[in-house]
């Protein structure tokens, strides 16, 4: 019954969306639906992966705002108004102008589209390069999944401008090597989009750490108040209720998701047209997939997930790192989008089976009456690298 609530008003979607365009355009339509849901999903499992482990520092009734405002900014918002903007941005038209376009004339659009590519590829590449690259970099992490590459980096995080000068060296290679004549076009984007890195995740962490979220408002008890229990730990990896953000540091952290979801929403919507030209027909199939994503992300959180299968969070920054890469390729080079769902499979499973290898083998010393974890800071606290690739 837990994960049906949490999936339900996704399943519920489902139906009416894929219903209502069979019963507006007739089987074909209905099928378009389904087919571009199930594309949202494979190519974005690792964004909901990221998506957990940042929801997992939000109190309970940000998590409820993160499915159900969330999810009509990300249906609405990413999915139909924002590439309808961007269009009407680097196309220099009016946006009822580029609405009207859409609806009546879907390969112009679909070829204006495109020419706005090169610079959400630069914004968003580098945006999620940037979430690759503090992974990587940082100090405080003590779960390592390939160790020898790991612990190095980890150790040069400690100096805190190692990423930020990593990716303006990245954005400066990708501008020379991949941008071709939209060199100016990539630089700009890629700027704007570290700038937005930098300044969504600066705030968040300043209102985290301040802990002017508690003083504010207390979220937990608006959360008890509608029937809904504080976060807690749950042994298996869900964090502590003192860590959980409220108020104006959740609402960084909310943003902060929003902008992540940019990023990873736009190239499934550049795909989506070879699939259908009818915005309509996209905005329903992407959003479907969207709200099984943001499902599955509370679905994450809420079973401490992260925490039992302790090298997902790795191979979805992995997955993510690879995806700033095909962006960056893509500027220039068309890259099939199944190529980029393989990429991201293949390391969340890599990294689940890791996982699994990690639990059997701490089961293992469990039973033969070790503690696991008791020689590495406390109970409860994971060996650093059981089962790990080396």
């Amino acid at each position: 019954m837990h994960a049906l609530r949490i999936f339900g008003w996704s399943l519920a979607i489902t139906v009416i969306g894929v219903a209502a365009a069979g019963v507006i355009g007739g089987p074909r339509n209905a099928a378009l639906v389904a087919i571009l849901a199930v594309l949202e999903i494979s190519l974005s499992f690792d964004n909901a992966v990221i998506n957990a482990t940042i929801l997992g520092r939000m109190s309970q009734f940000w998590q409820r705002i993160f499915l159900t405002l969330g999810i009509l900014i990300a249906v609405f918002g990413m999915r139909l108004i924002f590439p309808i903007a961007i269009v009407a941005l680097t196309a220099h038209l009016g946006p009822l102008e580029v609405f009207d376009l859409a609806l009546n004339d879907g390969a112009r659009y679909a070829e204006k589209l495109g020419d706005a590519h090169p610079a959400i590829a630069a914004f968003g590449g580098i945006f999620l390069f940037m979430l690759f690259l503090d992974f990587l970099f940082d100090p405080e992490r003590e779960i390592q999944w390939i160790k020898k590459l790991e612990e190095p980096l980890r150790r040069a995080g400690q100096l805190d401008v190692v990423p930020i000068v990593l990716g303006l060296i990245a954005l400066l290679v990708v501008g020379q090597a991949f941008a071709g004549d939209h060199q100016q076009q990539v630089l700009l984007s890629g700027v704007a989009g570290l700038a937005t890195y930098l300044g969504v995740r600066g705030l968040g962490e300043f209102f985290e750490a301040r802990g002017v979220g508690a003083e504010d408002d207390d979220d937990d008890s608006v959360a008890e108040s509608a029937g809904l229990a504080p976060v807690r730990s749950n042994g298996t990896g869900g964090p502590p209720k003192l860590v959980l953000a409220t108020g104006k540091a959740a609402a960084f952290l909310f943003l902060y998701l929003e902008v992540i979801d940019a990023s990873f929403s736009f190239d499934g919507v550049v795909g989506a047209f070879a699939i259908s030209q009818n915005i309509f027909v996209i905005a329903a199939g992407l959003g479907i997939g969207a709200m099984y994503i943001r499902s599955l992300t509370v679905y994450l959180v809420r079973r401490g997930t992260l925490g039992e299968y302790i090298y997902l969070e790795h191979g979805a920054h992995y997955a993510i790192g690879a995806l700033a890469i095909i962006l960056a390729i893509s500027i220039e080079t068309e890259v099939p989008e199944i190529v980029t769902g393989l990429i991201g499979v293949a390391f969340i499973g890599l990294s689940l089976l890791s996982s699994i290898r990690h639990r059997s083998a701490e089961r293992g010393l469990a039973g033969a009456g070790s503690v696991p974890g008791e020689d590495e800071g406390g109970p409860g606290q994971p060996r650093e690298a059981v089962g790990a690739p080396m």
